[in-house]
């Protein structure tokens, strides 16, 4: 008998669910539902970093979309052996003494403290500096070690700590805070006591400073030092992690009548978008994975006795088996990648939009039409023009930091910055310059890994820019200066959900093999162009120039004037 797994997707935008063949990792069906309540900007204020999601959003997701899967397929539901979730991270939300999501409560259906703390929240940067702060001058244990010496506003006790001091309601009913992907496994799996319930290690390990070396989260010592209700949380919280290829439980009898599944479906631990998505596309040691999105996650595994004591400064992370149990989990990343692009076509479409939808001199339909005419094509003719300008031409530079900076050196309160810009410069030469920038981020995550000692001898792109916009990839290989293959799934993440879900289940006996087996193939392959190399090593000198200007200059004025109020 056939047997299939079940991957979810929880992205910024949309969940995914793929349902999957274990023995040859093709998918049978797929469907995506997006956040109606994200989509209309609910709960969120951009301008002061406050990006917040409902629970809502992702429960009635999953209903959809794995029944959907379901339906699609045809397979006997008792042929689907397991469910793995995958999320973004660290996107904890706070729940009650049940495991129940605190705004799905009456009392706070509406409260955006009570809601999901989303991975590009940084309303938490000043929290985030004490926490490194006292990480280094306290005295005790240096918790942040092994997350790259660096405790980011985008990050799990930062992030709590904040709402904490902002909400006193929400503080006093969050009996716990658990992050996307434990939340979403519990409310699936029959163990529902919070106490004992299985939670990720790579969430715990890359984003709330857990590590076996200190026998699990930071002290009670320590976080009181930054408020008493951390010490209080800390003990309803947990110690023990476990990896995605180990069983969270079963479906319980509420959600397998929901999804048209049986109580026997196993369902794994949860895990993070990008780990699995590392899964998705095979990979190996000495093999960069940059899952390419809204923002990037750069995932390596190397073995523990290559990396030994050693810490690797500046990355979001190395831990244990967060990636392939056995191997030391890498990770680190661009706080944004392709949210870039989109802020810049957003620049330019907004007004343009505006004037045509309260024109007189056109029909309604016309104006719709031509509304998502505008929207669908900007990019596409922003790149044809784009590649159009040769290297000689003056282009901008550009930093990519729009929203942060996530590596190397986390620093979320820096900013993007434009410079050489004339009378001359067009939309395109912008456009280009915007490209430039994200592959030179890309390219100090890439130097700071191999200046720690860490080899890369292969680059794979997985993801909608990835595989949507070879000018990019094109640059990125001319920057980097090597190869990129691009896997050929549309859903890397949540395939390597299934792989997990499928090692889980019994089907591999572990993560290596079933990725192997399952994993995707790949379509397209960058090299760098020889002619190019060099133009774009010169172009980097110029926006290490500029970063280094606003880290040393901006930045700290910035400070400055914020510390003298």
């Amino acid at each position: 008998m056939k047997k299939y797994v079940i991957g979810l997707d929880y992205g910024t935008d949309s969940v995914r669910a793929v349902l999957i063949d274990t023995e040859s990792g093709a998918e049978l069906a797929a469907s995506v539902s997006y956040y109606q309540r994200w989509k209309k900007g609910r709960f969120c204020r951009p301008e002061n970093n406050q990006f917040r999601q409902h629970p809502l959003d992702h429960i009635e997701g999953l209903e959809k979309t794995v029944s959907d899967v379901v339906k699609k397929s045809g397979v006997a539901p008792e042929n689907i052996v397991s469910i793995c979730i995958d999320t973004t991270g660290s996107s904890p939300l706070p729940v009650n003494k049940d495991g129940i999501a605190l705004s799905l409560l009456p009392e706070f259906s509406e409260n955006p403290n009570a809601m999901m703390v989303l991975w590009k929240d940084h309303t938490s940067i000043h929290e985030a500096e004490e926490i490194n702060d006292l990480a280094k001058n306290w005295g005790g244990e240096d918790y942040t070690k092994f997350e790259g010496g660096i405790y980011s506003s985008e990050w799990f006790w930062a992030k709590i700590l904040h709402i904490n001091r902002e909400d006193e309601a929400v503080k006093n009913a969050a009996h716990s805070w658990m992050e996307h992907c434990d939340y979403l496994t519990f409310l699936l799996s029959d163990h529902q006591d919070l106490a004992t319930f299985r939670r990720s290690r790579c969430a715990a390990g890359h984003k709330a400073m857990w590590h076996e070396s200190w026998n699990g989260l930071p002290s009670k010592e320590f976080l009181g030092q930054l408020d008493s209700s951390l010490t209080e949380l800390r003990d309803r919280l947990y110690d023990k992690t476990y990896t995605s290829n180990e069983v969270a439980g079963n479906l319980n009898e509420e959600w397998a009548a929901k999804l048209g599944l049986t109580v026997n479906t196993v369902i794994a631990v949860g895990t993070f978008d990008a780990h699995s998505g590392a899964i998705g596309a095979k990979v190996e040691e000495n093999t960069l994975i940059r899952i390419m999105g809204t923002s990037t996650c750069d995932i390596m595994v190397a073995p523990k006795e290559i990396i030994g004591d050693r810490t690797v400064k500046g990355i979001c992370g190395q831990v244990d088996g967060s990636v392939i149990p056995g191997l030391m989990g890498l990770e680190a990343g661009q706080s944004a990648f392709g949210d870039v692009l989109a802020w810049y076509k957003d620049i330019l479409t907004e007004p343009t939009i505006n004037i045509i939808m309260n024109s007189e001199a056109i029909d309604e339909n016309q104006k719709q039409l031509l509304k998502e005419e505008i929207e669908k094509s900007m990019i596409r003719n922003l790149t044809l023009e784009a590649e159009k300008i040769p290297l000689s031409e003056t282009v901008p530079i550009a930093l990519d930091w729009i929203n942060g900076r996530r590596t190397p050196d986390a620093s979320q309160e820096l900013k993007m910055a434009i410079s050489n810009l004339s009378l001359g410069t067009k939309a395109p030469h912008i456009f280009k310059a915007l490209v430039n920038a994200i592959c030179f981020g890309s390219k100090k995550i890439v130097d700071r890994f191999e200046d720690e000692g860490v080899k890369i001898d292969k680059v794979i792109g997985i993801g909608g820019v990835a595989r949507k916009s070879p000018f990019i990839m094109q640059t990125l290989a001319n920057v980097l200066n090597m190869p990129i293959v691009v896997a050929a799934s549309d859903q890397a993440p949540a395939l390597g959900a299934a792989i997990y879900a499928a090692v889980a289940a019994g089907i591999y006996p572990n993560v290596q093999e079933a990725s192997q087996k399952m994993g995707s193939d790949f379509e397209a392959e960058y090299f760098p162009q020889k002619e190019h190399v060099e133009q774009y090593e010169e172009l980097m000198q110029h926006y290490q120039i500029l970063a280094d200007f606003i880290e040393n200059n901006i930045k700290s004025k910035k400070k400055l004037t914020v510390d003298s109020l």
